[in-house]
Formats: structure tokens, sequence, C-alpha cells
């Protein structure tokens, strides 16, 4: 580690994740979906690993960030999971990437783009079964369709899919997820009665798509799970591994006396003479400013509190009379295969989720990618 941090991304373990999820979900095929920079893990390596361990789609956001990997040379199928009017469709039709449609207007829109592009695009009818969001509702449904089998007659698309999203996959045994599996299901019958025959058919997130085998359809989405992470209650299944580590380096090692206030408010005072350690990260690189005085680093061998507040660029350990130096390597979450911290621990302290927790690691802290 050269620098004064560094998130460790094992790229076989993101292989090995999606190798597991393909032989759990089979004979669905699995989407590993890495938006939001591959969730915070680095978008062209992660679709690399993921493709290398069997995905068969790759999922994203926005066009640009589809644009991204088909400009690293990744050909496999690539699905935009929104439907934004701004994004640049004919760029991502040209380029074979499907595109999402919830409304009629939005279907008009891509089928337009498409004659810019000169060629069909690819679209995946979403459908709103109860989470609220993107989506046409039952009601819109039916239009949206029409629209779709116009487009599709004219030669202007080509209807790849129809899919939905859970609101509660990850609460097992909420009454909505039967309520939208029942949905998903009247979409579908409402679309073949219309005259649209899909390619694939997923609703399924990664929650879902390990806890609700009625859910897998043709093909899951998996976001979190692709990186050994899950927001299921206790986390993900044990074969499931957390693909990063998130390291720092002490850049300053004091005594202090006791009586001493700590960082920003004096909200933590050393009880006696003691050792500071001040620990390059903060806030502006994804630490929570609500992580003071908890248990969420190690360093030596042990668990230590953060003390007082976390600022923009630097948190504060109390160590004691530990003997630590200038250098030595603190973990803030890893695998916990040593009794590290997690970043499932670090969002079930928080009351906030893992994903939020490794994708809200900032640029700055580079990251370094293992094979």
């Amino acid at each position: 580690m050269d620098s004064h941090a560094e998130a460790t991304v094992e790229l076989s373990t993101i292989s090995g994740n999606v190798e597991a999820l393909c032989e759990h979900v089979a004979p669905a095929a699995v989407m590993a979906v890495v938006k939001a920079n591959g969730y915070g893990h680095g978008a062209v390596p992660a679709a690399h690993a993921a493709v290398d361990g069997g995905a068969a789609w790759l999922g994203v956001v926005h066009v640009a960030e589809a644009l991204e990997l088909r400009r690293a040379g990744i050909d496999t199928p690539l699905l935009c999971l929104m439907a934004i009017g701004s994004d640049q469709h004919a760029d991502a039709i040209a380029a074979s990437v499907d595109l999402s449609a919830g409304s009629a207007g939005m279907v008009r829109r891509i089928a337009a783009a498409a004659a810019g592009a000169g060629r069909r695009a690819r679209v995946h009818l979403k459908a709103d079964t109860g989470l609220s969001r993107g989506g046409a509702t039952l009601a819109d449904w039916p239009s949206v369709l029409e629209t779709a089998r116009q487009a599709e007659a004219a030669g202007s698309i080509v209807v790849a899919g129809v899919w939905s999203h859970f609101a509660s996959a990850d609460d097992p045994g909420n009454p909505s997820i039967e309520a939208q599996l029942a949905a998903f299901k009247e979409a579908l019958a409402v679309a073949e009665g219309a005259g649209i025959t899909p390619q694939v058919r997923h609703i399924a997130n990664t929650a879902a798509a390990l806890d609700v085998p009625d859910s897998r359809y043709d093909l899951v989405r998996v976001g979190g799970g692709t990186y050994g992470l899950a927001t299921l209650p206790g986390g993900p299944p044990p074969w499931l591994r957390p693909a990063m580590t998130l390291r720092a380096r002490l850049a300053l090692v004091k005594r202090v006396p006791g009586g001493t206030g700590v960082s920003y408010g004096h909200r933590y005072t050393t009880s006696r003479e003691t050792t500071l350690g001040l620990v390059p990260v903060g806030y502006a690189d994804g630490i929570p400013r609500a992580a003071i005085g908890l248990p969420l680093v190690w360093a030596r061998g042990q668990r230590w509190r953060i003390a007082g507040t976390v600022c923009m660029d630097q948190l504060m350990i109390d160590f004691g009379d530990e003997p630590v130096a200038e250098g030595d390597e603190v973990v803030i979450f890893g695998p916990g295969d040593n009794g590290e911290p997690t970043a499932q621990e670090w969002g079930d302290t928080l009351g906030t989720i893992s994903y939020e927790i490794v994708t809200g690691i900032g640029a700055r802290v580079p990251r370094a990618h293992r094979a």
C-alpha cells in the first residue's frame, strides 16, 4: 500500500461469488450488476471478473456506464436498468446495449433513437408490481405493451425482456413478496395476450435470488451478491465472500495526558495518559461521521474504538499503551477472517446496509485490484 489508504479488491472473489450464484440459481442465468462503479469496486475489472465467473449478463444504470464497459472491450449482453430520457439512447443502441422502458413515451423515445442509430433497439419493458418507483402501473401497462407492439411491428425495437423489482425481498416472509410475484405473473400474462413474447423475464434481485426460488424466472439480477454482500438479515450466506478490504496507515502517533479532549467538539476525552493514532481517512472518503465511539477499526490484531468525531479527512483512535507507530496498518473493513469488521457490520451498527458503506468509499481512495 503506497498511499495513505487503499481499497483492495479481490477479483477472484468476485468470480467465485458469481460462479456460486450461478450454481445456486440454475437454470436461471445471472446478471451481475456493476452500476455505481461496480458498487465501488471498479466497474470494468468487476465486470471482467463477473463474466469470468459465469455471468451471462451485466447491468448498469446510465448509458455512460454501459459505454464505459463497451469501450473496455466487454461485449457481454448489457442492460441499462433505469429509463432516463436525457441519456444518449442512439449511442447505446449502436453499442448493442439493451434499454429499459417503463412508459409508452419512453418506448417511443427509444424507437426514435433506433431510427437514428440505424438498427433495432433491444428493450426491456418494466412493470411496476409494487415498488412504486420505475415501471408502468397495471393501469398503464396495456398502453406500454401496445406502443411496444407497434414499434416492434415497425422494425424499430425488439422486446428483449419484461421485468420488475422487489420492494422487500430482503425481509423474508414479507407479504409484499408474494403480492409482487402475483402482479408480475399477471403482467406477463397481459403481455402475452397483447402479442408480446419477451426473450427473458426477470424480477429477482440478490435477496430474492438467494431466498425466493419462485422469483428466478429466466434471469436474476445480482448486485451486492456479486461482491459478497447482501441485505438479508444477518448478511450474505457463508458461501459468498466480501471482495473489498479498506486499509489505511497511521499518519501520526502521539502520547497525550489524561483529560485531553479529542477531535471536533471534544466528544471524547482521554481517561488517562494514552497514545492517540491518526488514521488519514474521514467522511470525505466514505467513513460515516456517525461512527464515533464504535469498535469498527482493526489494528495490531484487535478491535479499537473510534475516539471522537470522525472528521472530513481523518479519524482518531485511542490505543492506550499499545506500542503503535506511524505507518502501522489499520483495517476499516474486510472479509472478517481475522476478526476485522466487515462492511455488513458497519452497516448493521450504523442502521444502514453494507451497499451504502462500499459504494460510499470516495474516489481519492485508490482501488488495488488483485487477481
